[in-house]
């Protein structure tokens, strides 16, 4: 499911997770299921953020520009 979302509503889910888990007032099962879910949404994230990386990195060298994301 989170690997479908774009960035931004992976984002969007994964700030109302936290702010859920901050609450603390879920039972402990359903706490998990929300951390799991939390974890998948910071993976997807992690993995579209270095596919922009990528591309910006591409589009940079296509332009004669210089990346200084090393």
């Amino acid at each position: 499911m989170a690997q479908k979302m774009k960035f931004e509503t992976s984002m969007a889910r994964l700030d109302e997770i936290v702010s859920e888990l901050e609450k603390n007032e879920r039972p402990l099962d359903e706490s998990i299921q929300l951390f799991e879910e939390g974890l998948k949404l910071v993976r997807a994230c992690n993995e579209k953020l270095n596919e922009f990386e990528a591309q910006v990195k591409d589009i940079m060298e296509k332009n004669g520009g210089e990346s200084d994301a090393d």
